[in-house]
């Protein structure tokens, strides 16, 4: 398959921070890649640097084969992007800002505009300032996708909008591009969108990928383990079994993550241990966020 997005050992570092620290990652035609990761794991980072805002300190980012800051051009005009801090003009029209982009990219769909201008019910004489939220973002995605980008990179693009609204957004993303091939990159605090529309999750933790896995391998591969601190007295040894990825303490109990299917870590667990009845239970996505990332307890 065709790659269309391309970090190798990407670092990126802001003063004291370090929110990038040799990322690698690749985005295929026709992927849909939910990223997730704490506030200041290095999600917005990781996205600006895909679209040429920013430039890599060491290491590359290369999309369509092309560096986004040495070929701007010729990347941008195959990209949409949308930020959830996405500024519009205030005081123009959204037809001015949609006329705009119109300008912006030759291969505009109009027939593609009309539809969307009527599914998200934007009035083309509105200006900016007078919308709310939730339309000012549907005129963002409308001006990213209309010209039927081969990579969508969206930043939190529904963040703050309201759970039908916030559905009607992405699923429309989905159907219109995704069927098409596009790939599309997106980072979300919202397990439930990633979940439904992901093909593949990405875990950031500290500006480094801790988990990089397809979604049903997610589902299917992985368990929690919650072993007895008064069977295992250190989480070391915990951590040096295989298939081990973190282990932290709750109440009284170790919680250890396993890439293993919950079957195969319990019989793994009973045979180094010595002990029966050491649950291993899968885990939503939601949960196994809070397993990898989550404080002690």
């Amino acid at each position: 398959m065709t790659t269309v997005l391309e970090f190798e050992n990407v670092y990126r570092a802001y003063w004291e921070n370090r929110p990038v620290q040799g990322v690698n990652l690749r985005v295929s035609q026709g992927e849909v890649v939910g990223l997730l990761g704490r506030n200041g794991a290095g999600k917005t980072t990781l996205l600006r640097l895909a679209t040429g805002l920013l430039r890599a300190q060491a290491g590359s980012v290369k999309v369509f084969g092309l560096s986004p800051v040495d070929e701007p051009v010729a990347v941008k005009k195959r990209i949409g992007y949308v930020a959830e801090d996405q500024a519009l003009p205030p005081e123009a029209k959204v037809e001015t800002v949609i006329r705009f982009h119109r300008f912006l990219f030759p291969e505009w769909d109009m027939e593609l505009e009309r539809q969307l201008l009527e599914r998200f019910s934007i009035f083309m004489g509105a200006k900016i300032r007078t919308l709310s939220k939730g339309e000012a973002r549907r005129v963002a995605l409308l001006c990213a996708v209309c010209h039927r980008p081969e990579l969508l990179i969206l930043d939190e693009p529904a963040g703050g909008l309201d759970p039908s609204v916030r559905r009607d957004f992405l699923e429309t993303v989905i159907q219109l591009l995704n069927r098409e091939g596009t790939a599309i990159l997106f980072s979300s605090h919202q397990m439930g969108d990633v979940e439904r529309i992901a093909s593949r999750v990405v875990l950031l933790d500290g500006g480094r990928v801790r988990l990089d896995e397809d979604k049903e391998n997610l589902r299917e591969g992985f368990c929690v383990a919650m072993v007895p601190r008064s069977v295992v007295l250190h989480a070391r040894r915990l951590e040096e079994m295989p298939g081990c990825l973190r282990v932290r303490a709750a109440f009284d109990d170790w919680h250890a993550v396993f890439q293993r299917p919950p079957e195969e870590a319990a019989a793994e667990l009973r045979e180094a241990l010595g002990e029966d009845g050491i649950r291993c239970i899968p885990v939503p996505l939601e949960d196994l966020f809070v397993e990898m990332l989550g404080d002690e307890r």
